[in-house]
């Protein structure tokens, strides 16, 4: 699992590890079951406090997106593809609203948001 960690971010660690650790699950990247670093490996790997690496992992629980064995680690939780493409549904409404928001203040009508969308879309 490779993980970038920004030091220059305003976002604190363990949510910058939270979020890449989602993606990583979302994309298929990390399978249901499948076993994640320990905390203090991932810690070290990181260069980072164990209990920021702790907090990461607890956060991901309680979200639902790993599950914790005692004495075996953490591994990815099994999810319901349909919550999970809700979720990300949900993230992708609230970025649309923020853009037609922000939109009319540079004078920017929905063509030439749809334009600038097929161009983004076709870079990638």
């Amino acid at each position: 699992m490779n993980l970038m960690i920004s030091n220059s971010s305003g976002q604190p660690i363990y949510e910058q590890i939270c979020s890449q650790i989602k993606q990583l699950i979302q994309s298929g990247g990390l399978a249901a079951d499948e076993a994640l670093p320990s905390i203090r490996l991932l810690a070290k790997d990181l260069r980072i406090s164990v209990i920021t690496t702790k907090r990461a992992y607890e956060e991901l629980e309680r979200e639902g997106y790993i599950y914790t064995v005692p004495g075996k680690g953490s591994f990815v939780a099994r999810r319901n593809p349909e919550l999970m493409r809700e979720e990300q549904l949900r993230k992708i409404e609230s970025l649309m609203e923020e853009i037609a928001r922000l939109a009319p203040g540079c004078g920017l009508s929905n063509e030439d948001l749809m334009e600038m969308f097929s161009i983004l879309h076709l870079e990638e």
